[in-house]
């Protein structure tokens, strides 16, 4: 073994030498500091951020007029510790976050992660520190902070909701005793009133607490769900969203329906409660999915919200007391990244809209007035910008912003559009290669039954005739990978990844397929996707095809890799079609569509049970990569994180034994207590490294 093992080695440490060809290394590249949780003061002019610079996370501010980054916390190691939910008080004296646990994760995501393996484990916990510096306070252990106009801090813990003051001069206390597991507190606009969420199961209440002698005021309890309160300027009312609750006849689980929403409105006094608005019922018209939901805000006058009901993700209003709905963003793109200005007159957002037909794989702020149609696009051109937030004394936007070769920055620009002035730029390394990255291209490519996909190609100039080529295939699935870097932290790095691939010469394609978002309803819902047929594969299948026909691509040379719902569809193209992948990198992926809903399906009550559940169950796995290991020739890479909330570490060992019954070629990679996320910015670094070791292995460069 050992002799086997030897040019193994000997290859993945001469890959990532400093050859005469290698134009930059996988260390080199993700030396760049990533910026996240970009909040402001509801008053003034001053920022806070959580920065992320090879693995030590550290709170950030600036303030106007000059915007100059200052470091706020001084978190030195590389230990997995996340930092979010980032807030300032009213005043921006104060700034209020979490250190600690799993947020992007689907489930324990406020449990501690330690991928450091140390004895003792960190914590979750909120802080807060003061804006001119200082040490941070320990507010509490708990979620979902949020600061009144008085400087407390409410949060949930243990299902009860807590508080303390902002400046943690005394300890928290529980507010208050419900049923239920209380969470998604709001407080008034004079901070002396708190609504929250009291979830109970099947059903969910909107409550008021006022103080320790006065009942919870129920929003008219019913058998549904409501969720989303928020506030009336003048704090008298409360609207929310309302949907059904669980239980009922059951649906056909192969067939899609319609997930009725209403916006329910009520006073705080009473509790009485009357319905603004309900969807159409149509598909169209279900609960939105898209980042934020519903979106639901009050503004002066307006109840502002996103529906998907006219086939994409927009903005409308009507009247405080209800009427019809103004669609406030008409056009075919959609928006995310929802904020409403201090005044509660403007919104500001992210939208793939612009004047340029490369737009729709980009992100641009655009702003509305909350009462009109009257849509403008703040930052146009070949960028990309996220995150808005109107500062509070209404002088600029703050938000995000990157390019196709330099990675996010923070930058405020005027309210009206105009020059934006960069935050934190000399926080990028001068040696970080930037002009060494390529521009990726837009490709339009037709699926096997004519769907349009979207992608992007990533190719270095010059090299060999004939390069060999890897599909890239992202997670989610409800994701769009765009023409520069990305807002998220895990697609950032995955863009990271595809400009490494290309400089080691290969031609990467990353591909937009069915079930994302950015292109409308019916491609973020098409039919016979996921585990009623993975329809999405069509997509997949059509991109290592258009590969193949490239006169500059090896067709003998394509491999395909991706993470999560991406390491789903790598398992599948090597499961289904070895012939046309000639090797890949499954990460995290998901590889037996059943198991998760098997119980859900089966198991209950025989009069409970769908009508099509055992079919459904059988169409679930018919759709997994397990289905096919006994077709799959290609060799793969796995590689899991066994402390992974999204993806069961279980469907990974699974498949790793089937493969081995059939004799796959397989090498495999754990990373033992880290996340879904390898929250180690070194893990990371090392899943890179191994991803790209092997497709250079495999399929030569």
């Amino acid at each position: 073994m050992k002799f086997i093992s030897l040019p193994l080695l000997f290859f993945a440490f001469t890959a990532q030498a400093q050859t005469p060809d290698t134009v930059f290394t996988i260390k080199a590249l993700k030396s760049y500091p990533f910026p996240n949780e970009l909040n402001v003061s509801s008053t003034g002019s001053r920022m806070a951020w959580a920065l992320n610079e090879n693995g030590a996370r550290n709170i950030y501010v600036a303030e106007g007029p000059n915007f100059k980054a200052r470091k706020l916390t001084n978190y030195l190691v590389d230990d997995g510790q996340e930092l979010t939910t980032v807030s300032l008080s009213k005043d921006g004296s104060w700034v209020v976050y979490i250190r600690g646990g799993d947020h992007g994760s689907n489930w324990d995501d406020h449990q501690t992660v330690n991928p450091l393996s140390s004895p003792v484990a960190p914590k979750v916990q909120i802080w807060s520190i003061n804006f001119q510096g200082g040490e941070p306070k320990v507010l509490g252990d708990g979620e979902e902070p949020t600061i009144s106009s008085t400087g407390v801090v409410a949060f949930h813990k243990g299902g009860q909701i807590w508080t303390v003051p902002v400046s943690g001069n005394t300890e928290a206390k529980q507010l208050f005793t419900a049923r239920g597991s209380n969470n998604n507190a709001v407080w008034s606009p004079d901070g002396s009133k708190l609504a929250f969420q009291s979830n109970r199961g099947d059903h969910t209440f909107i409550g008021i607490y006022s103080n320790p002698t006065t009942p919870i005021v129920w929003m008219e309890p019913s058998y549904d769900r409501d969720i989303s309160p928020r506030w009336s300027p003048e704090g008298n009312r409360i609207a929310f969203v309302r949907t059904n609750g669980a239980g009922g006849e059951p649906d056909s689980i192969l067939s899609r329906q319609h997930i009725p929403w209403s916006i329910m409105a009520g006073e705080v006094a009473n509790g009485k409660i009357k319905k603004l608005w309900t969807a159409p019922k149509t598909l169209r018209g279900s609960v939105p999915t898209t980042h934020g939901g519903t979106n639901l805000n009050w503004a002066i006058g307006r109840i502002v919200f996103l529906s998907y009901h006219d086939g994409w993700p927009h903005l409308y209003s009507m009247a405080e007391n209800g009427g019809e709905a103004l669609l406030l963003t008409p056009g075919n793109f959609m928006c995310e990244h929802i904020t409403m200005s201090p005044d509660k007159k403007w919104i500001v957002c992210a939208a793939n809209a612009g004047s340029d037909a490369l737009d729709i794989d980009r992100r641009h702020i655009i702003k509305v007035p909350v009462d009109k149609q009257a849509m403008q696009v703040i930052t146009p051109g070949a960028g990309l910008e996220w995150s808005p937030k109107i500062l509070g004394d209404g002088s600029g936007i703050a938000l995000i912003s990157a390019t196709a070769q330099r990675p996010p920055i923070l930058g405020v620009t005027p309210v009206a559009g105009g020059k934006m002035v960069s935050i934190g730029s000399e926080l990028l390394s001068p040696s970080f290669p930037v002009d060494e990255l390529v521009i990726p291209k837009q490709i339009i490519f037709q699926s096997a039954d004519g769907l349009t996909v979207h992608a992007q190609v990533f190719e270095r100039a010059g090299g060999s005739a004939k390069k060999p080529a890897i599909v890239y295939v992202h997670g989610g699935p409800p994701r769009q990978m765009l023409l520069g870097w990305h807002y998220s932290d895990y697609y950032a790095n995955a863009y990271a990844m595809n400009q490494y691939l290309a400089s080691r010469g290969f031609i990467v394609l990353s591909v937009n397929y069915r079930l994302g978002i950015g292109y409308g309803y019916e491609f973020h819902n098409p039919k016979a996707a996921g585990r009623s047929g993975a329809s999405e594969y069509l997509d997949i299948k059509a991109a290592g095809d258009w590969l193949a026909k490239q006169a500059n691509v090896d067709a003998k040379r394509i491999g395909v890799y991706g993470g999560s719902y991406g390491g789903f569809l790598t398992a599948l193209a090597l499961g289904k079609n070895s012939n046309l992948f000639a090797a890949g990198v499954d990460i995290h992926g998901v590889h037996d569509m059943s198991t998760e809903r098997a119980n859900a399906w089966l198991n209950p009550d025989k009069y409970q049970r769908a009508p099509d559940a055992e079919f459904a169950l059988e169409t679930a796995w018919e759709a997994s990569p397990s289905f096919y290991a006994n077709t799959w020739k290609s060799p793969v890479l796995m590689i899991h994180g066994d402390d992974d909330r999204n993806v069961r570490f279980s469907q990974s060992t699974d498949l790793v034994m089937r493969l081995r019954k059939f004799n796959v070629p397989m090498e495999t990679l754990v990373i033992p207590d880290d996340t879904h996320h390898f929250m180690l910015h070194r893990n990371l670094v090392k899943v890179n490294k191994a991803t790209a070791e092997f497709l250079e292995r495999k399929l030569g460069r």
